[in-house]
């Protein structure tokens, strides 16, 4: 079968090869790989910033967005052929720690998880993959053609979980949220704003293409100006960019009591000047939290399923606003001013 992979640690060398069948041993689950999503963590594996191979193998399948379809399951397994699936991406360390035996991987104490496509497991972009059923939740079968996007949609519903528990320490009626950046990401934090009746303001330097009218059809603001520039005081704020300036600007700008949620990971190696006393003085008088937040486990991928199958799914079609199929994998990495969500199609017709 037919694999796009990469060879960590050498910038470039995305190609499309043929590989093995899954290993039974992978799992006893056996799924047909019907797409998966683009993001900049792709980029950056494929500019070797960053990714690591199977123990053992030079190169590693690539893609961890994703969405397939059950062809083999065992009875005690809970699923059925032709049931809609989406891999976990990320799975617990050996050891496991602490976290990791719990289930919340995501908050890994040693660094020894791995993750599929990017830290030693092959990822998704191959036409069939094994894992077992704990690996994997089953989606409605409404979403098959969007269920692509529940990976990045546990990133911001684990966001959300994050925000209301830091919310219960104390007095939280929150009433307007600041989404920085309409990414894919960004859109879909602000889909669940929304999903909770909250005003929702979105901010992004494009003008034209699909990203505001997707604002505005969502019932949010869509800004071009800037977090300061607008005014606007936010009780909940999701960074969604990973961009400095714009790091700063969502720390800096919010309602007293505020908790601010950075998704976005910053590029290193530049120097932006602060005035750590003002934020710190700031943040102390209006006892605001700024917290971080990475990956996500399976609890997470279930909360993200139920908020994608309770919202308008042709306004969730509108984020693809690109599919490719595996052959033309190359066209799916040119960066295009109108792109949402690029998805690769694993199955030929």
């Amino acid at each position: 079968m037919q694999a796009l992979t990469v060879t960590p640690g050498v910038k470039d060398s995305l190609v499309l090869r043929d590989v093995a069948e899954p290993d039974p041993g992978e799992g006893a689950v056996l799924v047909d790989a019907l797409s998966v999503g683009l993001c900049g963590t792709d980029r950056e594996i494929i500019a070797a910033e960053y990714g690591s191979a199977p123990e053992g193998r030079e190169h590693l399948v690539l893609g961890h967005e994703n969405l397939g379809r059950v062809r083999e399951a065992p009875p005690e397994s809970g699923l059925a052929p032709g049931d809609l699936v989406v891999g976990i991406v990320r799975r617990p360390d050996p050891e496991p720690c602490a976290a990791c035996a719990t289930g919340e991987w995501d908050m890994c104490l040693n660094g020894r998880y791995t993750e599929h496509g990017i830290k030693s497991l092959d990822g998704f972009a191959r036409q069939q993959w094994r894992a077992g059923p704990d690996a994997m939740v089953k989606l409605d079968a409404s979403l098959t053609d969007v269920g692509v996007l529940l990976e990045p949609t546990t990133i911001v519903a684990k966001a959300w979980e994050q925000i209301e528990r830091i919310g219960a320490r104390a007095y939280f009626d929150p009433k307007i949220v600041a989404v920085t950046g309409a990414g894919p990401v960004g859109l879909l934090a602000a889909l669940l704003g929304v999903q909770r009746g909250l005003e929702v303001h979105v901010y992004d330097l494009v003008e034209e293409g699909p990203k505001p009218g997707l604002v505005k059809d969502l019932g949010a603001v869509f800004h071009t100006d800037s977090l300061p520039e607008s005014g606007v005081e936010a009780d909940v704020l999701l960074e969604c960019t990973g961009v400095p300036s714009v790091v700063l600007d969502t720390i800096n700008c919010s309602a007293n009591n505020a908790i601010t949620c950075l998704t976005g990971v910053s590029g290193t190696g530049r120097r932006t000047s602060v005035d750590l006393g003002q934020l710190n003085r700031t943040a102390v008088l209006e006892n605001d939290v700024v917290f971080g937040t990475v990956n996500a486990n399976r609890r997470h991928y279930l909360q993200a399923a139920e908020a994608l199958a309770q919202a308008d799914q042709a306004w969730l079609g509108r984020l693809i606003t690109r599919r490719t199929r595996l052959e033309d994998f190359a066209q799916a990495f040119e960066q295009r001013d109108d792109d949402v969500k690029v998805v690769i199609d694993l199955q030929q017709e």
